[in-house]
């Protein structure tokens, strides 16, 4: 039997892939259990909450994911620290390796743009896009802020001891607001760009394979793959085709993830006329 013929990049490791596997999981979890309580008036409300087991339970399933989600956050800053080149600063964070935003990203931005209205060549992109880029520290901004506030929350009497009565109405405002807003991104704009565009359809399953195909990863990342071919560190990363059936279970997932995510943005829509804020 011939080994399978390397035509595929790698562009995740193994670790990358579990944080945001972990990710997934927590965020659907979340956003689910907060809707139901959110919706608790409403029918569709109280139907994702008997799934989890009933209104107290969401909230105390809501409680400990919230939690576990703001360790695994720790965990990845500390695994950040453990993955810059501190010899090479700052070279090394400001490379097209990093994801530290740069100023070729904004050049890039508005190349793109004018790309769309046929007014100038498509950017060469190289490792990580600007999107990809903004989607990646929209977490951590994202997260602290809803972490903060839905500790206040879950811990009213201890937090009352920090900050005034009042500032519990503030945080539960914040907390709704900044997870309508993720889940609104994540929902509808991550999951267009990421899986729905035409040369992406029916999903793009470079996170879940941790490698991209090498053909279309020259055609959208030149930059990158020229700049390995020239290093000469392509042959390093290249990589063979998944297994079928890993494959079925990559998509199955992914499906069942983006169809959990559409439901509760149309169910959150549909309803919102009949809730009290």
């Amino acid at each position: 039997m011939q080994p399978k013929k390397k035509t595929r990049i790698k562009r995740f490791t193994v670790t990358q892939r579990i944080f945001h596997l972990l990710l997934i999981l927590f965020f659907l979890i979340l956003g689910s259990t907060g809707l139901a309580r959110l919706y608790i008036e409403t029918s569709w409300g109280k139907g994702i909450a008997s799934f989890f087991g009933g209104y107290e339970t969401s909230f105390q399933i809501h409680k400990v994911v919230g939690i576990l989600m703001i360790c695994c956050f720790l965990v990845h800053a500390v695994y950040l620290l453990f993955k810059v080149v501190w010899k090479e600063l700052p070279r090394s964070l400001l490379g097209p390796e990093s994801l530290l935003p740069h100023p070729r990203d904004i050049k890039g931005f508005f190349q793109h743009i004018a790309w769309f209205f046929h007014i100038a060549i498509s950017p060469k992109f190289d490792r990580w896009s600007y999107w990809e880029k903004f989607d990646y520290w929209a977490v951590f901004w994202g997260i602290p802020i809803l972490g903060i506030t839905g500790l206040l929350l879950a811990y009213p009497v201890a937090a009352s001891r920090i900050i005034p009565g009042w500032g519990l109405n503030v945080a539960l405002w914040i907390h709704r607001i900044e997870a309508i807003l993720a889940m609104a991104h994540v929902f509808i704009i991550h999951f267009f760009v990421t899986h729905l565009r035409r040369h992406n359809f029916p999903m793009d399953l470079t996170m879940f394979e941790g490698s991209a195909d090498l053909e279309v990863t020259r055609h959208e990342r030149p930059a990158w793959v020229t700049r390995l071919e020239e290093s000469g560190k392509l042959n390093f990363l290249l990589a063979s085709e998944t297994s079928p059936r890993l494959r079925i279970l990559y998509y199955l997932f992914g499906y069942i993830a983006m169809a959990v995510g559409i439901y509760l943005v149309i169910g959150g829509l549909a309803n919102s006329g009949s809730i009290t804020w």
